[in-house]
């Protein structure tokens, strides 16, 4: 059994999806774990992580709306606005999605569908620095 461990930053430029997968192909293959799991985690509470369509942005583009819609910002019932009006709305589009993703990994690749793509959902407004930490476990 093999247990690989990786890291690595992403800047964002605000709102929106960002793709990683080659980044987290990357480590998999650095990981020479050629039959098990890369977990690609993370470490904030404002972004998020989700497996999507990466051949047509416009996909991308009827995701972010869909957050938009359905977490708007400057709610009238939101308490927790210290750092601004998408300071709450970020945290809930973070809940609704995921902060980690597990993907098997055979024959030393990760076993995603022709349409996949792994991404960085960022839900603030601002640029910010996102850490993710991949995992790779296997034989």
């Amino acid at each position: 059994m093999r247990a690989h461990t990786a890291s690595f930053t992403v800047t964002t430029r605000g709102k929106g999806t960002y793709e990683v997968t080659d980044e987290v192909a990357r480590i998999v293959r650095e990981s020479g774990v050629r039959t098990g799991t890369a977990t690609v985690f993370i470490q904030h509470t404002s972004a998020s992580l989700v497996i999507y369509e990466n051949a047509d942005r416009s996909a991308r583009t009827d995701l972010h709306e869909f957050f938009e819609r359905l977490v708007p910002e400057e709610s009238d019932y939101f308490v927790h606005t210290e750092e601004g009006p998408d300071d709450m709305p970020s945290h809930l589009r973070m809940v609704l999605t995921r902060t980690s993703e597990v993907i098997p990994v055979a024959e030393g690749r990760m076993q995603l569908g022709t349409w996949q793509g792994i991404f960085l959902f960022e839900h603030r407004r601002a640029s910010h620095v996102r850490r993710l930490v991949v995992a790779v476990l296997g034989a």
